[in-house]
């Protein structure tokens, strides 16, 4: 049996023979190949929101829309969002440097930075700038779009540079600035969207039996991409040639929440129990449930359908609504400061939305 403790990348690698009893780790969360356990952990978490904050009884003064009907529909009864000349950047940054303080890693010890966002300042990306901004001076840096499951598909991202060898200490961020594309005038999605930054601080571990990454799986189907979206819509311009190139824009967020309902609690019950079988375990094993912050309704029902109780739901959807990359750290910070989540407890994380996109992890936090 030959076990892999690292590739000939960054950092160099090697393989080695093992006996069976070294190797009993392994082969216990093994389940699918590519699937299962990443050698990481995450290790400390950070978060960051605009000041300015807009209540439902603000929007009744906005569209037809009550308090009570928000509140009862969603869960949300607040959103923060960014003003002015504010930037999203700057909040991403904020939430790493939080998060590295949490982790007690250095900025220089960062070897990789990927900013989960659909939102950025800079349509080139926002990573590079948040690296500079924590003093990541040693780091690659990229953004990852994948809207609402962006944070999640973003921890995988990382988890296999980390579990590679590529990189020993990697920042993880989620944010989002979604009030930007948003229709004030649409009493549908203007009652839905915030904005919010959170960070994890994962590293890399040289054995699989100290990996907090233990199964994940992602999906995504374009059949459905009609159904939450942020589409282009270029202006006709004329050049004295004749040539006629659009001119940027996209038009404000579209969505049909009935499908996007139907979606999330059919979908978000499924992969996350396949995420559980490539992780060797049952919905049992859970600690905490967190999900992307969307509506409190389709928490219950995921929940519910997982056999899980609402007390182990994360969710703070009522203070900042739906920060889309954003959600999930955010939500995750709060609830390790607050001392909800401790060293060693088991979280299944799942992001969905636009794309259509999903997918699922179960961590084990900290370095228990």
């Amino acid at each position: 049996f030959m076990k892999r403790v690292g590739y000939e990348g960054r950092f160099g690698g090697q393989c080695q023979a093992v006996g069976v009893d070294t190797a009993e780790a392994e082969k216990a969360l093994e389940k699918v190949v590519g699937k299962s356990a990443l050698k990481c952990q995450p290790i400390g978490s950070g978060s960051a929101a605009p000041i300015d904050r807009i209540t439902n009884m603000d929007l009744e003064k906005q569209v037809n829309t009550s308090d009570e009907w928000i509140a009862q529909r969603t869960g949300i009864s607040s959103r923060h969002v960014l003003t002015g000349t504010e930037r999203l950047s700057t909040l991403g940054a904020q939430a790493a440097e939080n998060a590295l303080q949490n982790a007690g890693v250095s900025g220089e010890d960062i070897d990789l930075v990927i900013v989960a966002t659909s939102s950025p300042d800079d349509l080139f990306g926002d990573a590079t700038s948040v690296a500079h901004q924590i003093g990541a001076k040693n780091a690659v840096a990229f953004d990852l779009t994948a809207a609402c499951s962006g944070f999640m598909f973003a921890m995988i991202t990382a988890g296999q540079y980390l579990d590679t060898g590529f990189a020993k200490n990697a920042v993880v961020v989620g944010a989002d600035a979604l009030s930007r594309w948003v229709d004030w005038s649409d009493r549908n999605s203007c009652i839905l969207f915030g904005d919010g930054a959170g960070a994890v601080v994962m590293r890399s571990v040289s054995e699989s039996s100290k990996a907090g990454m233990l199964g994940f799986a992602m999906h995504s189907d374009g059949a459905k991409q009609e159904h939450l979206a942020l589409p282009f819509d270029g202006e006709k311009q004329t050049l004295e040639s004749g040539h006629e190139p659009s001119k940027g824009r996209y038009s404000p967020i579209t969505m049909n929440g009935k499908e996007v309902y139907k979606f999330a609690t059919s979908e978000v019950p499924r992969v996350i129990n396949e995420a559980l079988a490539n992780a060797g375990m049952t919905a049992g094993d859970i600690d905490h449930l967190l999900l992307h912050q969307a509506n409190i309704r389709i928490m219950e029902v995921v929940a519910k359908k997982l056999g899980l109780s609402m007390d182990q739901v994360i969710t703070n959807i009522d203070e900042y609504g739906n920060t889309s990359a954003g959600s999930m750290p955010l939500a995750l910070d709060e609830a390790v400061r607050s001392g909800r989540v401790k060293n060693g407890d088991v979280i299944a994380f799942a992001g969905f939305g636009a794309g259509l996109s999903w997918g699922a992890s179960i961590v084990r936090w900290g370095d228990a």
